[in-house]
């Protein structure tokens, strides 16, 4: 595997009102680096709106009993192939495989966020990390069909 060509981290407070400073900084790393290397604006607003979704599950779901001062923490790195975005939290852990994924013409309470960002990028993972936090894995290859 070829190393890291990029990397940024953002720290930032568990509030909905700071997700325009999130996705502004990925869209100023997205513009600075991934451009340049080809990838559409297509493939760039899908990222942002996984981002997006995987930033605002955090503060709703898994801060939802915690204080706003509680931090999320997000990483982006950036291969020649491939853009990894990780979204960590401090929620207690949770099971994506016990969501139920929505049924089309019916409705249904929640799911929606993590059927939304399986379809946005080509790879999702949560993990639980050994300090006891989630970390979201969003993946996204530069061209269709890497993975």
């Amino acid at each position: 595997m070829l190393g890291i060509m990029q990397h940024d981290h953002l720290t930032i407070k568990s509030e909905l009102k700071l997700l325009n400073q999130v996705q502004q900084w990925f869209e100023d790393f997205s513009l600075k680096y991934l451009s340049q290397l080809g990838w559409t604006e297509g493939q760039l607003y899908r990222l942002n709106l996984a981002l997006a979704e995987g930033f605002t599950n955090a503060v709703r779901h898994a801060h939802r009993t915690l204080p706003p001062e509680t931090t999320i923490e997000i990483e982006v790195s950036l291969w020649i192939n491939k853009i990894e975005i990780r979204i960590w939290d401090h929620g207690n852990p949770f099971d994506p495989d016990a969501i139920a994924e929505p049924v089309p013409g019916t409705l249904q309470v929640g799911g929606y966020g993590w059927f939304l960002l399986r379809r946005l990028a080509d790879r999702v993972v949560y993990e639980r990390s050994e300090d006891g936090r989630n970390c979201l894995v969003i993946v996204k290859y530069a061209k269709e069909g890497q993975y």
